[in-house]
């Protein structure tokens, strides 16, 4: 039977903000367990919450940035469960009133064509803490840092149809709050995380299928591996005339497969009822308006800006505003150099290789956009070669200066000097008599071929640093003028 797969995404944003929701603790990540947990993260009798108007924002901002609807008013529930690093023993969430309301979020797919997909809503809520097994044999460690850090919870409509379009979804929701500023976005820290509810479904039905949902996946690939390990799993239960329990299960990546955690919870199981200690939170129009005000220049936006100012193609817009600081790179080395296009070929090409060879993020960069753009300038103004160029990077790379001061200390400027160039066009032909023999019975088609044999021993000679353009107005006159 041809089935076809659904799959809805929850997503889990930590938001930027430099304490709690609902208490001054501070947020930074991986400091010693227990040292950033006061007493109403540690849930102390008596202790009451109070609103990070910072949380807020963000999340208004993000709500803005999709042209959701923003809830004027919204308000806090108790999501009521048990777990040992939830100490309250519920935690506090919105559910009948979310601060984002619907909304619709496009985005490109690999190929190039563009996905849409519905967000149902996106609520405010806090994290709870972490269960620690490692160096407790036989016992578990409870960590309260990250209680109470302020999630964004964005909850999608079952609209995806395969792995590959819920990470290319996920990709362009990750660019689009660092765009935002509202979270760093680091998946492998948490800061970013996903729960994937997938079912199946005849194709000619419309009727969704028995869900399962994968709990906190947190990296691209293991999101689409571990939908392609759960439908598998899924569909051979099917062929074998079994049903799908609904239930919450977790993808372990080192066996590359999903197993069952326990039994899903639906919404009665939670027991939500308003959170009594805290106001709902009230916005107006004027709110609104300031904070929209504020947002950034977005992705798409800056995407199509990209081609219409600098002339990129979509592709390299696409690769140069993937990222805000490598957006921002690119338009400080197009300012410095005058020339977008050889910044976008060189920031695309050598400093983005060398950053992945590495491992490291554009915000690490040892050589700055402007040392950049300088490079290109020497190469326009025929200072150096495309090829004496790559030197010159590497030795940025390595510290050694801006491009102005490594080729005066490693004498790299190129030979222009129209005498000492002739004069080493007639060594190399004087010194392969047999090429040029061969060049010169060529046909005219074979003879631009041949010619890069000279060219390359005209190179060698200088060490590459003869101007590669008047290296060919020499040499082929050169070569041609004997040919009878």
């Amino acid at each position: 039977m041809s089935r076809e797969m659904v799959i809805g995404l929850e997503v889990h944003l930590q938001l930027a903000t430099r304490s709690k929701i609902f208490s001054g603790s501070p947020t930074t990540f991986g400091a010693e367990p227990n040292t950033q947990a006061n007493a109403v993260d540690l849930a102390m009798p008596g202790m009451l919450p109070v609103l990070n108007k910072q949380a807020v924002r963000y999340a208004v901002m993000f709500g803005l940035a999709i042209d959701a609807e923003i809830g004027k008013r919204s308000a806090f529930d108790r999501k009521n469960y048990f777990y040992p690093d939830l100490p309250k023993g519920y935690q506090i969430s919105q559910f009948a009133e979310p601060i984002v309301g619907t909304g619709r979020f496009s985005f490109k797919l690999p190929d190039g064509s563009e996905s849409t997909v519905g967000i149902t809503r996106a609520h405010l809520e806090e994290d709870a803490g972490k269960s620690l097994h490692e160096d407790f044999h036989g016992m578990t460690g409870i960590d309260l840092n990250r209680a109470g850090t302020p999630l964004l919870e964005i909850v999608t409509e079952p609209d995806f149809r395969s792995g590959e379009q819920a990470v290319a979804f996920l990709k362009a929701l990750h660019s689009l709050v660092t765009y935002l500023g509202i979270s760093d976005g680091n998946m492998a820290e948490g800061s970013m995380r996903c729960d994937v509810n997938l079912s199946l479904r005849p194709a000619d039905s419309d009727t969704l299928g028995t869900r399962t949902e994968i709990k906190n996946v947190n990296s691209f690939r293991f999101v689409e591996k571990a939908i392609r390990c759960e439908r598998i799993r899924q569909e051979d239960i099917l062929d074998d005339g079994g049903s799908i329990v609904q239930e919450t299960r977790l993808y372990d990546a080192d066996r590359d497969e999903t197993r069952s955690m326990r039994s899903k919870e639906v919404a009665n199981d939670y027991r939500y009822f308003p959170e009594p200690d805290l106001l709902p939170v009230i916005l107006d129009d004027e709110d609104i308006a300031e904070i929209k005000a504020s947002l950034p220049e977005l992705p798409r936006a800056r995407w199509a800006r990209f081609q219409d100012e600098y002339g990129l193609s979509e592709y390299d817009a696409g690769v140069l505003t993937d990222e805000r600081d490598v957006a921002d790179y690119f338009e400080a080395t197009a300012k410095a150099s005058g020339d977008p296009k050889l910044a976008a070929n060189w920031i695309q090409g050598e400093l983005l290789a060398a950053l992945n060879a590495e491992d490291q993020s554009i915000q690490s960069c040892p050589v700055a956009a402007e040392h950049l753009g300088g490079l290109i300038l020497r190469i326009k103004d025929q200072t150096i070669s495309g090829k004496i160029a790559k030197e010159v990077f590497e030795a940025m790379w390595n510290g050694e200066g801006d491009a102005d001061a490594i080729i005066d200390a490693r004498g790299l400027k190129q030979v222009s000097d129209s005498g000492a160039l002739a004069a080493m066009v007639d060594q190399v032909v004087a010194d392969n008599p047999d090429q040029v023999a061969q060049y010169r019975a060529a046909d005219p088609a074979k003879r631009k071929k041949l010619s890069g044999f000279f060219v390359g021993q005209i190179m060698k000679a200088s060490k590459g640093q003869a101007n590669p353009q008047m290296v060919n107005e020499l040499l082929i006159p050169r070569l041609e003028a004997d040919d009878s």
